[in-house]
């Protein structure tokens, strides 16, 4: 029942932005719908509305690959940004943060870090990012991981920002670098950080596994397609509008 409905409240979003940027007639182009560059590059940043809430998106590759579709389904109700490049690793977005955040307010930060914590990496290893689940070193223990997302969590909290957690989305059979199960691990870590914190869970990995063997890549690849970076951009967008009051 709980997925039905959120089928269904999916499909309201969806249709709710077609009409508000289509207009009565319906016929716009997608070129007239999405004009700016912000709407085909992740890491052109709007210009600020001063009358739409600032978003700001946090993580790595994969919040790259669904970036720009979530700007679309805000178009007009939410100005989204996201830091200048790939989030990394969690002891990487401690120790940057600040810079991260820059100097805008926000009223909501969607955060993640996870997949570059839990993958291993080998020097010698020719695979792309040197990874190597057999013979490297995980770039982040639970441990470190956990003491990293305390301070990260920490910092977020003075900015005043309604907060949302992302989950690290899965890890497939066959990946280089990564464990299948790991994924869970540490969401989990992060899940213990935030409780009676007043932070929301965004369930992106669940959200995931439904259509996992649809939308993501192939060999192995922790990459989502086009259509499964838009599938991914649903429920990003749909978290974001509950944390605005929508």
């Amino acid at each position: 029942m709980l997925r039905f409905l959120q089928k269904i409240m999916y499909t309201a979003l969806l249709l709710l932005t077609t009409v508000n940027t289509q207009g009565a007639d319906g016929l716009a182009s997608k070129d007239e719908l999405y004009t700016g560059k912000e709407f085909s590059e992740a890491f052109v940043n709007p210009k600020d509305n001063p009358s739409r809430p600032n978003v700001l998106l946090i993580g790595d590759s994969i919040s790259i690959g669904y970036t720009v579709e979530v700007r679309k389904l805000l178009k007009g109700k939410a100005d989204v940004y996201r830091i200048g490049g790939n989030g990394r690793d969690s002891a990487h977005g401690l120790k940057r943060l600040e810079k991260m955040l820059g100097k805008t307010k926000y009223d909501i930060i969607h955060f993640n870090w996870g997949l570059w914590d839990l993958c291993y990496r080998n020097p010698k290893s020719k695979t792309q990012g040197h990874r190597d689940k057999v013979n490297g070193k995980l770039t982040a223990t639970p441990e470190q991981y956990r003491k990293n997302m305390e301070g990260i969590v920490a910092k977020l909290k003075k900015t005043g920002a309604k907060l949302i957690w992302c989950e690290t989305t899965p890890v497939p059979e066959h990946e280089a670098g990564r464990k299948l199960g790991d994924g869970v691990v540490y969401n989990t870590i992060v899940e213990e950080i935030i409780a009676g914190k007043d932070i929301s869970i965004n369930r992106l990995h669940g959200h995931a596994l439904k259509k996992q063997t649809e939308i993501q890549k192939k060999n192995g690849d922790v990459h989502f397609s086009k259509a499964g970076y838009a599938y991914l951009a649903e429920k990003v967008a749909f978290e974001i509008l509950k944390g605005l009051g929508n």
